[in-house]
């Protein structure tokens, strides 16, 4: 578990250089983990992983966002919330292993920890508005309490 959130702030970390840095996703990885050096391989790749998916389906991802973000254009978003939604819905549609619930979590999680005050508490929203609006909840089974 730790590896994963380990990864997920690593694929933050690539997407806010490629994001707001305006560096190709490719120039954006290599900046990235030359910074890296105590990290463990499979750490690394599932970031790059993550990296990769999210920047190539970002548009795909921006869309739903933008519809259940109402009255939040993306430009408008703070950049580590906007990435923050972006690895959490790409995990949530690409990932099957990673239930959605633990998605969200991290995402909270990583927006605690990297955003602003009111961070946590929006992209909770968002992506309680997008599980919703998608119907994921539907497609991940109940556990029994």
């Amino acid at each position: 578990m730790l590896a994963r959130r380990k990864a997920r702030e690593l694929a933050l970390q690539i997407l806010f250089q490629a994001d707001v840095g305006n560096l190709p996703i490719d120039e954006a990885v290599e900046v990235t983990l030359s910074d890296v050096t105590d990290l463990a391989p499979e750490v690394c790749d599932y970031a790059v992983k993550l990296a990769k998916g999210v920047w190539q389906e970002r548009e795909r991802l921006d869309a739903h966002i933008q519809a259940a973000a109402a009255h939040w254009s993306l430009n408008r978003m703070a950049a580590v919330d906007r990435n923050l939604l972006r690895i959490a819905l790409y995990e949530m549609l690409r990932v099957p292993e990673v239930p959605y619930r633990v998605a969200i979590n991290e995402a909270v999680e990583l927006a605690k920890e990297y955003g602003t005050t009111q961070s946590r508490r929006f992209v909770n929203g968002v992506l309680g508005a997008l599980v919703r609006r998608l119907g994921l909840e539907k497609s991940e089974p109940e556990k029994p309490r």
